[in-house]
């Protein structure tokens, strides 16, 4: 089969905002956040995508009701920014990847979102199932594709590069058809940059069109005061010695007045601009000019490496924005970009002096992390065992598609993968 087209990355803002943070997990209460002013400030700035899932919570339904307001109504067509959400994953052990599920899941997220569909639907964190549920998922997303039009394009995402290539490359073996996305998260940060060392050669060999870089932040694990702790308590999967390190790089920064979060960011979004490009996107940079759609070949025409970024409050936003804006300001063409978006000419030479401060910076603190560069942390965890629904129709059965686990497409895709990945 061939790509889908047009291709996703000839319309993909580089720039999606995350709403994992519109949960529990982050924060104690997120309901009380202003996640509508979040939304409808980040469009105001420019940014044309959310990525969301039914596993944050009530994010799919914040970000639809955010999304279903006459302001959004007024000045952004439904036509003009993307949403991506996610199907599979239900709770922190519970999955349901059968065809009827997805179908249900689906539906629902479009219900939550208020949209007619969605523009990527992706496999939830599939390292916590088998390879068999994942070709069986992807298969039924792009049946729903191709019969209905409620799904766009179909990707995966979860943590492990290893597996997520695996997975990639299995897919186009069994389908003959390559994925549009396959979205990692905490994978190119200033503590690991596996995404782009082993990742990219591989996913774009496997004909992967995207690849979004999702919590340049880690999570939360690169930042001054740590970690968040939400309503469900410390989550997060790094190891004790691993946080250490870390606040012991948040000291470094702190001799040279700034912050780890900020040179952590400010790292991560710039250079995966340059080092994601060849799996990146050349839809709307949101580089500030007033109420316009605008273009990659305004800013040099290369393809951006695509970054995911969550926030919680306006003023976090705002300083994402800055950031943004700012490694923009650096690019080819950037000053006239920061001219006609109302910045100074000047700020093309400034923003490429940051960029050397960032650099050494980070090269600093990449020294005092030490043995914990490109460390990452088991996902799942040794004593995980995820849950099945007891709806859920064993992959070893047929689906409504014909499609089965002991079928020649399987056979000939898993080359000795049919164990869980």
């Amino acid at each position: 089969m061939p790509k889908t087209t047009p291709p996703l990355s000839a319309l993909l803002p580089p720039l999606i905002c995350g709403t994992a943070t519109f949960n529990s997990q982050y924060n104690p209460d997120p309901h009380a956040l202003p996640t509508t002013a979040i939304v409808h400030r980040a469009m105001s700035l420019g940014i044309r995508a959310f990525d969301t899932s039914p596993y944050y919570g009530p994010a799919e339904e914040l970000l639809g009701a955010a999304l279903d307001t006459g302001f959004v109504r007024e000045h952004f067509p439904r036509q003009e920014y993307y949403i991506c959400s996610k199907i599979g994953r239900i709770s922190a052990d519970e999955f349901d990847y059968s065809p009827k599920w997805i179908r249900q899941s689906v539906a629902k997220s479009l219900k939550r979102l208020h949209t007619g569909y969605l523009d990527i639907a992706y496999c939830h964190d599939v390292e916590f199932v088998s390879s068999e549920e994942v070709l069986q998922a992807v298969v039924e997303l792009r049946r729903i594709r191709d019969t209905s039009g409620i799904v766009k394009y179909v990707g995966i995402s979860g943590y492990p590069v290893t597996i997520l290539c695996e997975l990639a490359e299995m897919v186009l073996r069994a389908t003959g058809e390559p994925l549009d996305a396959v979205m990692s998260y905490a994978n190119f940060t200033l503590q690991n940059t596996l995404l782009s060392s082993e990742g990219i050669p591989r996913l774009k060999a496997a004909g992967v069109d995207v690849v979004p870089n999702a919590s340049p932040l880690g999570m939360g694990l690169l930042r001054r005061q740590g970690v968040p702790i939400g309503a469900k308590g410390d989550f997060h999967p790094s190891e004790k010695d691993l946080r250490i390190a870390c606040r012991e790089a948040s000291r470094y920064c702190d001799a040279y007045s700034e912050k780890l979060e900020v040179v952590a960011l400010r790292f991560a979004l710039e250079t995966w601009l340059t080092a994601g490009g060849i799996v990146g996107s050349r839809g709307d940079p949101a580089s500030g000019v007033p109420w316009k759609r605008e273009r990659i070949e305004e800013l040099g025409g290369q393809k951006l490496g695509v970054s995911v970024i969550g926030v919680s409050y306006i003023d976090e936003l705002d300083d994402t924005m800055r950031v943004w804006r700012s490694i923009l300001d650096g690019l080819e063409d950037g000053k006239e970009t920061a001219i006609a978006a109302g910045r100074w000419e000047q700020d093309h030479d400034w923003s490429l002096t940051r960029r050397a401060e960032i650099q050494k910076h980070g090269k600093g603190v990449r020294k005092v992390l030490g043995k914990w560069i490109d460390h990452t942390w088991a996902s799942p965890g040794a004593d995980f065992e995820a849950k099945r629904r007891e709806s859920q129709t064993p992959v070893t059965q047929q689906s409504e598609d014909g499609l089965t686990a002991s079928s020649p497409l399987f056979e000939d895709a898993f080359l000795g993968l049919r164990s869980r990945l």
